[in-house]
Parts: C-alpha cells; structure tokens; sequence
C-alpha cells in the first residue's frame, strides 16, 4: 500500500540559550492511507517539531520527508496543499461563529458551497457543537474553541490529516465524539498522524504507535505489541484503607505509592497468590479495593521512557522550538 507519509532519517538541531539541542534524531515514520499512526511523547520529545517539518514550517538539517509522493522538503507548498493540519495551538477566528469557520474552510480547501454546508452540519452534529454554531467564536469556551479546530481541518480533508493534541481542554463527554470522528477520518481513507502525549487515550483509536523519546524513535508497533513488552506481568492496583497499613508479603513490592493509593507488578504466574493476598487485606479492613489487570499501555510507555523524561535541556528544546534558533546544516 503507497504511503500518504514517508518520513526516513530525520534530524533538526537548534540552539537554545547557547545549548545545541537534537530535536529530531534520525526518525523514520510511515503513514498509509485508512490508517491513524499516533506518535506518542511526553511534552519537548520532538512530536511538534516533526510536524513542522511535515508541512514544510520547518525545514529538516537532513532526512527526507515525502507526502503522498511529494518530496515536502523542496516542495512545501505542495505538501501543504495535500495535507490537512490540526496545530497545537487553536485558529483564531475572531469574528466567525464555529459554523461558519467550518464551512468557509471546506470552501477553501474546494469543496463545492452545498457539500461544505452539508459536511459542516454533520461535523458540528457529531461533536456536538450545534448549540455553538452560530455563537461568536470569542464567547465559546476553550474546549468548543479545539472542537472547531477540529472540524475546520476535517471538513475537507486531505490525504493526510495531521492532528497535534486534539483533544486538549475538551471535556471527556465530547473527547470520545471526537475519538469516533478521528476513526471515521481514516475510514474514508485519509492518513492520520495524531500527536499526543495522552497514552490512555491513544490505545482507544489508533493502529500503530510511534514513541518519541528526547527525538529518537523508541517503538514503531502496534498498541498490542508494544503492551505485549511487559511480558506476563500483571499490574495490582489498590485502595489503601485510611490509616491502615496492608501486610506486603515477600516478593509483592509496592510502586505509586501515595496515601490511599499504590500499585504492584505481578508475574502471570502469581496471581492466584496475589488475588488471595488482596482478598484476606480486604477482610482485615486494610484495603477497600483491589483490581488485577493486565498492563496497561502507559505502564509500558513509562518503562520505555523512563519516569524522569522531558526534564532537561532536550525536552525544553524541542518544545519550544520558536523560541530557538536553527543550527545551519
């Protein structure tokens, strides 16, 4: 299948307060068509400063970036033209209602007057936005203010749509009418690169996962085989009893440990054990819940990373990227 996205060998430098920072290092990247690819890091791991280059904001120190094709780097122009972005920070549309941001987006992108009308009132019906549809974009809450985002790069979509943190500020109701959006997207046969740092959420909608870490590609799989890392290790989560401190018998090892909550990684092989441990502590009062689970994507993307990443001057780079000035290839 031809790609829509055909990143290889991707590297960007800049200087920030006197500091060379690799903000990309050598990343390879492949979206094809009927696909959502999430490319999951913390905040200044790189995601951003990828998509720049993408769409031709920013132009790559070396690498290739090719779109539908296209080579992205000597023709940004046409790159733009094929892709449809959702940025991290939202349109202003001082002066619009959501509706008509919407529908004049569909105009420009070519869609014919009655088909942009129409693909807005679908949009704005499935997020449930009607009740803001002709409110002026000024009065609209932030979470309103991302939705339309979102409609405005989907009305019209190009070949590949890239979506940078859509989901920020909007409320958990309306996230998953968009997660339902973001899947119809590639089911018409658009490419999808959702940008994220939110790994619970990313499991629900994506085919593929890409991990950035300090710009460097950790893991290029699916949600299911990256989670298969872990093993057989099962994860124990626990409420702890106020004041009450649980009898931890050997080889169970408390994690997160914070007042009332803590979790623990159990081999496969000792969970009855566990199970029985949790159960009699639930008796004694020591607890008041306990569930055993298997290991969850986050658990895994935590191990990968490590708990520490985005500290440092890489992740303050990378971030902020406007902020600095590029190194000359």
């Amino acid at each position: 299948m031809d790609a829509v996205l055909e990143v290889h060998g991707l590297r960007k430098r800049f200087v920030r307060r006197g500091h060379v920072v690799q903000a990309n290092a050598g990343v390879d990247l492949r979206v094809a068509p009927g696909q959502v690819v999430g490319l999951l890091g913390h905040n200044g791991a790189g995601k951003t400063t990828l998509v720049n280059q993408v769409v031709g904001l920013t132009r790559p120190d070396s690498g290739t970036v090719r779109v539908c094709g296209a080579d992205a780097v000597a023709r940004p122009d046409l790159a733009r033209r094929l892709v449809s972005v959702q940025a991290q920070a939202n349109v202003p549309i001082t002066g619009l209602t959501p509706a008509r941001a919407v529908e004049l987006v569909g105009r420009i992108r070519g869609a014919r007057p009655a088909v942009a009308r129409h693909r807005t009132s679908e949009l704005l019906e499935s997020l449930d936005l009607m009740p803001w549809a002709r409110t002026p974009a000024e009065k609209v809450s932030g979470g309103v203010a991302r939705l339309t985002a979102f409609a405005m790069t989907a009305v019209a979509p190009g070949r590949l749509v890239v979506l940078d943190e859509p989901t920020n500020d909007v409320d958990p109701v309306r996230r998953r009418l968009l997660w339902a959006q973001i899947r119809r997207l590639a089911d018409e046969g658009s490419g999808v690169l959702l940008v994220t740092h939110n790994v619970r959420e990313a499991e629900r909608v994506v085919d593929r996962l890409v991990v950035l870490d300090q710009g460097r590609v950790l893991a290029d799989e699916t949600p299911a085989a990256i989670t298969a890392r872990r093993g057989g290790t099962l994860t124990l989560e626990l409420d702890l009893a106020p004041g009450r401190h649980p009898m931890t018998p050997d080889g169970l090892v408390l994690v997160d440990r914070g007042r009332l909550r803590a979790t623990a990684a159990v081999p496969a092989a000792h969970a009855a054990a566990a199970v029985q441990w949790a159960s009699d502590e639930l008796a004694a009062g020591r607890l008041e819940r306990y569930a055993l689970a298997p290991a969850s994507l986050e658990d895994v993307y935590v191990e990968l990373v490590g708990e520490g990443s985005g500290d440092g001057a890489a992740a303050s780079a990378a971030g902020a990227a406007d902020e600095a000035t590029e190194v000359a290839a």
